[in-house]
């Protein structure tokens, strides 16, 4: 099923917004939740969530900033403190936030600082955006569950646990991008390994 955009980002409870081909939804009959993650490079975010079962949507986008509508240049800037991030639209039924929280874990290194693998600067940060307090504990009570792991012994998980705020969509030619570019999802990688 696909969900807009406007669904990740309606300031109201989760509606499908008016579409040709499928029925509106109210607020009562939606059942859909929101996760935000940034983990490096958005490409390889969103292609590692969008494939797990439960996952409706995945957006890369940017959040974190200042600058409104930023570009993608601009935020590969590092200036606007906006991090590479991706929105997910999931449905708890089939997977929970915590499922969520632990593949965020295993997709990149929240001990490394200063970025991500080959991608370095604040836009590539490891954080957690919470939509809710539920969300807000979750992510607290997973960060300390990962950071006494026996592999982040000496090493501190820089992980950062925020509110959510504006998330901005990346211009369309980053979104499913491994499928435009031809080539399968599997670059990603614990690249401290």
């Amino acid at each position: 099923m696909f969900v807009s955009p406007e669904l990740f980002f309606s300031t109201r409870t989760f509606h499908f917004l008016p579409h040709p081909t499928r029925q509106y939804m109210d607020d009562t009959s939606c059942h859909y939740e929101k996760a935000t993650f940034a983990a490096g490079c958005f490409w390889d975010v969103e292609a590692a969530f969008r494939h797990i079962d439960g996952v409706v949507e995945t957006i890369a986008g940017y959040t974190g900033g200042t600058v409104t509508s930023p570009t993608y240049e601009q935020v590969e800037s590092g200036t606007t403190g906006h991090m590479h991030a991706v929105g997910i639209v999931f449905d708890p039924a089939v997977v929970t936030y915590d499922e969520l929280i632990s593949i965020f874990f295993s997709i990149h290194d929240p001990a490394q600082d200063g970025g991500q693998g080959d991608y370095a600067g604040p836009q590539y940060r490891s954080a957690i955006f919470y939509h809710d307090d539920a969300q807000r504990i979750a992510a607290i009570a997973a960060r300390d569950r990962f950071a006494a792991l026996p592999e982040y012994t000496g090493r501190h998980i820089l992980t950062r646990v925020l509110p959510a705020q504006q998330f901005w969509p990346a211009e369309e030619s980053h979104q499913h991008f491994y499928e435009k570019c031809g080539q399968g999802y599997g670059v990603s990688r614990k690249i401290w390994e």
